[in-house]
């Protein structure tokens, strides 16, 4: 199931009259939402569907939330589809979360004129072109003071209607560049203290501008010798690093590919005569120089130590990213390293990755 299947079902059975018990259908939907979305939300992201506690929510939602970002929608930021009272209505947003807030902040009226200055700071801080067309504050239709609180601490949204929703392959873009907008407003949310009052609120930023898309800037260093060492080390496997792998394989392995994990390597592939050698990497708040640098340096060490000179056959280097690396595809191919990205629809690769069978 997908993100516009679940959403469509939720919205037809839920029912806040029949409580919180599991077998409720609406209720069993939504805690189903981790599983029924684990294929399809960003890695490193999982799905949490909620419909209340004791009793059932007015505004049913599903948080996607990114690990190593924020696990708690009491506190920090999170991701969010929030369905309206009338269920006419799911909205995609950025949440600032509420009941966490310190109490001096209080409640109802009070709390929402602290959320709705913070969340428009937040949205000036982003860049012009990550944030255009997400100017939209959720309508949730609802007096209660946890929808009206969901409404002013709306950082960004996208609004569905339930009745005309977009395509699978639309929601699943969206979903994607939301995640990205919120990686790039956790630095600006950490320097906005909630110590500060709403009427003193501001936040500057400043973009920066490379020459070439995804390119991070070049500074020269000390240019004298030095020697490198070489030695046995604990490399840390992050989660979002485990999942890029888990998700190829599964979709490498019905192109006819077979996949092995040689340690150290990350993966190996092998179809006929040919192997490739694969690293993964995981690209950080949207700027891949990090994860190319990084994949790099392993491919060109793992092909140099781990394959005898005089092997019959030496493996392609096969860079496997999170997302899109932009400039670096042309990079890595003068290089003789194949590039392949996850997308919101599937995956995309260098045209050495097309002409391998690595990606279409």
């Amino acid at each position: 199931m997908g993100i516009r299947d679940l959403l469509i079902d939720v919205a037809a059975v839920y029912d806040k009259k029949e409580g919180t018990q599991g077998s409720v259908p609406g209720q069993k939907l939504l805690r189903e939402a981790k599983a029924h979305l684990a294929s399809v939300v960003p890695p490193g992201y999982v799905a949490k569907g909620y419909g209340g506690n004791g009793g059932a929510a007015a505004t049913p939602w599903i948080g996607v939330f990114g690990q190593g970002l924020n696990q708690d929608p009491k506190t920090g930021l999170y991701l969010a589809y929030i369905f309206a009272a009338d269920l006419e209505t799911v909205t995609l947003t950025l949440q600032q979360g509420v009941t966490g807030l310190p109490p001096h902040l209080g409640e109802g009226k009070r709390r929402r004129d602290y959320l709705e200055p913070k969340a428009k700071a937040l949205f000036s801080a982003l860049p012009k072109e990550l944030a255009a067309g997400w100017d939209v504050r959720p309508v949730l239709r609802s007096k209660l003071d946890g929808p009206l609180s969901y409404e002013a601490g709306s950082v960004v949204a996208r609004c569905y209607d339930l009745a005309a929703m977009p395509s699978e392959a639309s929601l699943r873009e969206d979903l994607w560049h939301i995640a990205e907008i919120f990686q790039q407003s956790v630095s600006a949310f950490k320097r906005l203290s909630v110590e500060e009052a709403p009427s003193g609120l501001t936040v500057s930023y400043t973009a920066k501008v490379h020459g070439k898309p995804g390119l991070d800037g070049f500074h020269p260093k000390d240019s004298s010798d030095y020697i490198a060492h070489i030695r046995q080390r604990t490399i840390k496997k992050t989660r979002d690093h485990e999942d890029l792998i888990n998700r190829f394989v599964t979709y490498i392995s019905q192109r006819g590919f077979t996949a092995t994990a040689e340690h150290p390597k990350d993966l190996v592939l092998r179809k006929g005569d040919h192997e490739w050698l694969v690293e993964a990497k995981t690209v950080k708040h949207g700027n891949p120089t990090s994860a190319v640098r990084q994949a790099v340096g392993q491919l060109f060490e793992y092909s140099h130590f781990l394959y005898e000179d005089n092997a019959p056959v030496k493996p392609v280097l096969v860079g496997l990213f999170t997302e899109d690396i932009e400039g670096y595809a042309p990079y890595l191919e003068g290089l003789g390293i194949v590039s392949v990205w996850m997308t919101p629809g599937g995956w995309n690769g260098s045209p050495a990755a097309v002409s391998s069978g690595l990606v279409d």
